[in-house]
């Protein structure tokens, strides 16, 4: 769950555009926007070991304090990443209540998949959702939901309904569409089942047309007589 314990201090800023986002980027801080909560939306700038630290878990409330101002309490909105170095780049930060529940987005894991039968067996086990859309006391937000599928067998489809949630988070998905997972047979047995099926169906075309040439070949000998 997440903890009210992080603390993470930040500069205001009123510098804006691009160039000035590069120059604090280069001097090892990431620039910000805090919003929310009735307030007006607010520039900052951090320090990135620091924030990177802050955000080590997932869901993570922070205790976020403005020019050394009395903190309050927020949560990580978005965070843009450089495409090849993966690291942060910019931050958008939502004041909340601690009292109110808020809409989170949380990743799932699956578990024991070495130990699913059908994956034993050879099967395939693709993970169709990785992330959830809950609801939750901001407090109460889970760093990750975890499932285990170590009961699958080949065929075997989960869908999010067989998803366990902590007391106090409600999924927001609907239960009864969203596949989280699918096993299916092995690759090779389905490529070769698939070969066969067609090798059948262009053998029994064949079939159908030299049928179709012997029945106008009988058709035209009769003609002439």
């Amino acid at each position: 769950m997440a903890s009210t314990t992080t603390k993470l201090n930040v500069n205001s800023r009123a510098a804006a555009g691009s160039r000035a986002a590069r120059r604090l980027r280069r001097g090892g801080r990431v620039p910000g926007v805090l919003y929310g909560g009735g307030a007006e939306s607010l520039g900052f700038d951090v320090d990135a070991r620091e924030l990177r630290v802050a955000l080590a878990g997932a869901g993570a409330v922070l205790d976020l304090s403005v020019d050394g101002a009395k903190a309050t309490p927020v949560v990580l909105k978005e965070a843009q990443r450089h495409p090849v170095r993966g690291e942060t780049i910019h931050v958008d930060l939502l004041r909340v209540r601690l009292d109110e529940e808020i809409n989170a987005v949380v990743p799932l894991e699956l578990t024991d998949v070495e130990e699913a039968p059908g994956v034993k067996m050879g099967g395939v086990l693709e993970q169709i959702t990785r992330e959830l859309n809950v609801q939750a006391l901001p407090t109460a937000i889970p760093e990750a939901l975890v499932h285990s599928v170590g009961e699958m067998e080949i065929g075997d489809t989960v869908l999010l309904g067989a998803v366990a949630v902590p007391d106090g988070v409600t999924l927001l998905d609907d239960l009864e569409e969203i596949v989280v997972a699918t096993l299916s047979p092995p690759r090779l047995q389905a490529e070769a089942a698939e070969e066969i099926e067609a090798e059948t169906e262009l053998v029994g075309e064949a079939a159908e047309g030299e049928g179709a040439e012997g029945a106008g070949s009988e058709g035209a000998a009769g003609g002439e007589e």
